[in-house]
């Protein structure tokens, strides 16, 4: 069955403002050659034709619904609701809050924090393939600034080391011109970034990055490697340069510190997929931007109603 994608937001809001248009574009883009049991695969079930809109399987003996199998399911909440929560999360440049998202849908916060999980789950980078060509990596840490802290917690941070204690470790590579990949660390040694660095990009690939010392001898791993020492105020030197990355860091900490404003450390993975899927389909308009995240199967470790 040939569906139409909406193209703008107007269009999206139109379409998905009736359950039943909303739940048959789902089910015409989930079956486009028709629908199929999702457990055992038998085609052609029976429609019971219910308020709950289920088929019968004649083979497995089972009911479902066009939410089984997907990121939907488990969920009372309709495809009216669902859909425009994936066209606003994938197509606004810095993400959308659960408050905010709950007033546009007329859901609760929790509902909207549920829906937005969920989906984020969905906009998890799925490729495995290694990153090739020129390579920039980078770390960051994310967390509360300590600028804003009391002047006598500041004074007893002056360390290096104790600046960041309090912060989440976050390494990053970008494919120059390409995809971009992150990683959330518990610490930012060596020991956790090498193994990392050597499975998401390819041995061939050129690799820079800033005079981190971890960094050190990646020559033995990659064809070459440069590296451009920021505490010297060196930020180019011809092709050599981190700020591919430094401006994935930016947009990522605009949405975290604008949008989110404070993010639980063990979420902050699921935020950072989000800003990765929308940083990778970064060329797509927000039509196929949109059909993405709709198509991702059911996961394990799916966010649960808090």
């Amino acid at each position: 069955m040939a569906i139409q994608t909406p193209e703008t937001m107007i269009e999206a809001v139109r379409k998905f403002a009736d359950p039943q248009v909303a739940h048959d574009f789902w089910v015409a883009m989930r079956w486009p050659n028709g629908v199929a049991c999702p457990r055992c695969g038998l085609a052609e079930p029976h429609y019971l034709g219910d308020k709950y809109r289920r088929w019968f399987c004649h083979d497995c003996k089972r009911q479902f619904t066009a939410k089984v199998g997907t990121i939907f399911e488990d969920s009372p909440i309709g495809f009216d609701k669902w859909l425009p929560a994936i066209w606003l999360i994938s197509s606004n440049r810095n993400g959308i809050s659960s408050c905010e998202l709950g007033r546009a849908l007329e859901v609760t916060q929790k509902t909207a924090w549920f829906i937005l999980h969920r989906i984020r789950t969905a906009l998890a980078n799925d490729s495995f393939d290694q990153l090739r060509g020129i390579i920039e990596a980078d770390e960051t840490y994310i967390g509360g600034s300590m600028t804003s802290k009391p002047r006598r917690v500041r004074k007893n941070h002056t360390l290096a080391s104790k600046r960041f204690e309090n912060k989440t470790a976050v390494l990053g590579i970008v494919e120059r011109g390409g995809r971009v990949r992150a990683f959330v660390l518990p610490t930012s040694t060596r020991k956790e970034l090498l193994p990392r660095l050597r499975k998401a990009v390819h041995q061939d690939a050129t690799v820079f990055t800033d005079a981190n010392p971890s960094y050190t001898d990646l020559d033995e791993f990659f064809l070459r490697h440069e590296s451009v020492n920021h505490s010297l105020e060196e930020y180019v030197r011809g092709e050599v340069h981190t700020n591919t990355i430094e401006n994935f860091w930016s947009v990522l900490k605009r949405a975290l510190n604008g949008t989110y404003i404070s993010v639980d450390a063990k979420h902050l993975a699921r935020y950072i997929e989000e800003e990765i899927f929308r940083y990778n389909e970064r060329e797509n308009t927000d039509g196929p931007r949109f059909e993405r995240p709709s198509k991702v199967p059911m996961a394990s470790g799916l966010p649960t109603r808090r």
